[in-house]
């Protein structure tokens, strides 16, 4: 029938067909002009949210951005008393000054249109992982990021108990959400055992008090029972693979099917071989459907000299960009290279594998300013151990480690 129409007619009623969408597309376009952020911004920050993945999910996000503390200052979703904290790091209860600086900055990756990354929901994380296990292996600054972790979470369940079951170190579980956090401790992930000079037979004795007998090709007791138990697992290793870890009256003799590798592995050859062990193992042993990461190593800040040489990190704001070759280029073979040095060795191993790099070590290299520093919780912790450069105060920058975890493991779990 409408073919029968004269054609000025049909022209009106195809007009007032159009007229609903030209209204929707008046307003969108007035809304996106009116908002105090440049229109173009809107644009890319409305594509990002209905077509790509949020904010925070994807592995460029860790490692091209900037930090900023001109957004609105975040606050930091749990204090001195959580349960989970561990003393030297619970810089609010030592008294750290510049507390309020350090958690002032926020993480704006470049794909998020000037926006940074969100903050978690406790409450919201817990109700999507209901019933699942999230593992960390790996040394003291795998632990210092589950601390976070556990801190963050237990804000929106105060009803979290401790949890050292299965040989976890730390732990805990989160009883409204049936859901668990653990950490094992291995610092070289490696299973490797002190012999005291006494019981050597085959290695020479002059000048060592013993060895430590390092089975390349065998997980420490600490993890190798809990590869099918977590739904995510996050590894590390890194920060033990130095003489001030084993000096040369102790050092690390690494085996292979029970016998001494020959010719002997210095370390740095030790810890490739190791590193390349446990990522064959981990991809025999860890299900496909576990999410597995490999966290790349925190780095150090170090000025002065080494830990225990006056080394200091009493900064009060982040590193420049441009400045940053110059303390962690090994290059230039400074007191800070170690990141960068096993990062490689890690990017290799895991090519090619089902394990995803989590890196955060460029995003963390720039903060300078958030160690514990001299605030750490005991009289004579300086004098004895000298000033903590290598960890990080709680709260702190491991926070935003835990927003970018749980943004990757949410968008990977697809909630």
């Amino acid at each position: 029938m409408a073919a029968n129409l004269p054609l000025s007619s049909r022209r009106r009623r195809s007009l007032f067909l159009l007229l609903p969408l030209i209204l929707i597309l008046t307003f969108t376009l007035t809304s996106l002009l009116s908002s105090p952020k440049s229109p173009s911004s809107n644009l890319s920050s409305a594509l990002i949210s209905s077509s790509s993945p949020p904010c925070g999910s994807l592995s460029s996000d860790l490692t091209n951005g900037h930090w900023s503390n001109a957004t609105t200052p975040r606050q930091p979703l749990y204090g001195a008393t959580c349960p989970f904290h561990r003393n030297a790091w619970n810089c609010l209860r030592n008294g750290r000054a510049h507390m309020d600086a350090i958690n002032s900055w926020s993480w704006l990756p470049d794909r998020c249109a000037g926006d940074p990354i969100s903050r978690i929901d406790p409450v919201r994380f817990l109700s999507a992982m209901r019933g699942k296990k999230i593992g960390f292996v790996g040394d003291s600054l795998n632990e210092n990021f589950v601390t976070a972790l556990l801190c963050v979470l237990w804000s929106g369940d105060e009803t979290a108990r401790k949890w050292k079951r299965k040989g976890a170190w730390k732990g805990g579980y989160f009883p409204k959400f049936d859901l668990i956090v653990g950490y094992h401790r291995a610092v070289l992930l490696a299973n490797y055992t002190w012999m005291p000079v006494e019981k050597l037979s085959q290695y020479p004795k002059d000048g060592i008090k013993g060895i430590y007998r390092v089975d390349v090709d065998v997980a420490a007791d600490d993890w190798n029972r809990i590869t099918k138990f977590y739904d995510v697992l996050i590894f590390n290793t890194g920060h033990w693979w130095g003489p001030d870890k084993f000096p040369k009256e102790k050092p690390l003799v690494f085996f292979r099917e029970g016998k001494p590798i020959n010719p002997p592995l210095g370390i740095h050859d030790g810890l490739n071989v190791v590193i390349s062990s446990m990522v064959s193992y981990i991809e025999k042993e860890v299900p496909e459907k576990t999410l597995k990461l490999w966290r790349t190593q925190s780095p150090r800040h170090f000025f002065g000299g080494e830990w225990d040489q006056n080394g200091s990190c009493l900064f009060n704001e982040p590193l420049k960009e441009h400045e940053l070759d110059s303390w962690f280029d090994p290059k230039n073979k400074g007191i800070n290279r170690e990141a960068r040095e096993v990062n490689e060795i890690i990017r290799e191993a895991i090519l090619g594998t089902s394990i995803e790099l989590f890196n955060l070590t460029h995003l963390s290299e720039l903060r300078a300013d958030a160690h514990p520093a001299i605030w750490l919780g005991k009289k004579d912790a300086v004098s004895v151990w000298g000033q903590d450069c290598l960890h990080w105060c709680l709260p702190g920058l491991p926070d935003t480690w835990v927003d970018l975890l749980t943004a990757r493991i949410l968008h990977s779990f697809g909630r």
